[in-house]
């Protein structure tokens, strides 16, 4: 619901203010790095020249939490600068988050929003490799298991400039279907797990979520800009030992939901992907 704009809330617009609590911050901010905005009024330290958050994670966390609502728990593999986990606790203030991320440069900066966005007491960053057979043995179960893996083997792509970005990228610690088989772990029964592929490894995606005992239950198109192939699909999958042995077939998955845009042929603002931003907390405008 729309509220009247407050002093010093530079966060508004048309007197729209953005939801949520506001952080208590108190970190202080180190030479290579800024502070952006993420969701609500929640910030995130990043990298200038780092791996910085992106819309595969926004379209991530929005549709994990659209598809589990409700979770009491949630994990993050690879969670990087902890950009997927913060928006998903952010969407779910009820839930316990835990994260797993192998790079120290990134699990230290996702410490840094942790505090500064006041959750500590319920995001738990943690060093260590998704890979890892007995990863959460004194969590698990959880009710929604997010990822964002990397795209490509390693030599089949340039690596990133920066260090940071090299592993967000090409698959030097675990594919997609490492990924899955973490997820096919971890999840409690009826769990969800949601992850983000591009759209011309479809098929890929797909592969490893069976491969690993999952059933795509819904799946959605997100398209850079009109006219232009490529994109992304977001993927919500559950166990099949949690279904019926019918339940494919009856129900019809995976659904394919409507493609989202994110900017039109002239280069403007869909209205589709700023639905998502405004689920996130973000202003309104296109």
């Amino acid at each position: 619901m729309p509220r009247p704009t407050t002093s010093g809330d530079a966060a508004s617009y048309k007197g729209w203010v953005r939801p949520g609590p506001v952080p208590p911050g108190g970190v202080e901010l180190e030479p290579g790095e800024s502070l952006d905005g993420l969701c609500g009024r929640w910030r995130i330290f990043q990298l200038l020249k780092g791996n910085r958050f992106s819309t595969d994670d926004l379209v991530t966390a929005w549709y994990g939490t659209s598809w589990c609502p409700r979770p009491d728990r949630i994990a993050d593999l690879g969670s990087g600068i902890g950009s997927v986990a913060l928006m998903a606790a952010w969407r779910c203030p009820g839930a316990e988050v835990h994260t797993v991320e192998a790079q120290v440069e990134s699990l230290r900066l996702a410490e840094k929003s942790i505090r500064y966005n006041g959750q500590g007491h319920r995001v738990f960053p943690r060093l260590g490799d998704l890979r890892d057979p007995e990863l959460f043995a004194d969590q698990a179960p959880f009710d929604l298991v997010l990822g964002t893996p990397p795209y490509w083997p390693e030599g089949q792509r340039l690596a990133a400039s920066h260090p940071q970005s090299v592993p967000a990228r090409l698959e030097v610690r675990g594919s997609i279907a490492d990924y899955a088989l973490a997820a096919a772990r971890l999840l409690a029964p009826g769990g969800l797990f949601a992850c983000v592929f591009p759209n011309d490894q479809r098929d890929r995606a797909l592969a490893a979520l069976a491969g690993a005992g999952l059933l795509c239950l819904h799946r959605r198109e997100i398209v850079f800009k009109e006219g232009e192939p490529y994109g992304l699909d977001v993927f919500a999958a559950a166990r099949r030992q949690d279904l019926p042995e019918d339940f494919e077939a009856r129900a019809q998955c995976p659904e394919a939901e409507p493609p989202i845009l994110i900017r039109r042929a002239d280069g403007s603002v869909d209205g589709g992907i700023a639905r998502v931003r405004l689920a996130v907390g973000f202003p309104p405008g296109l």
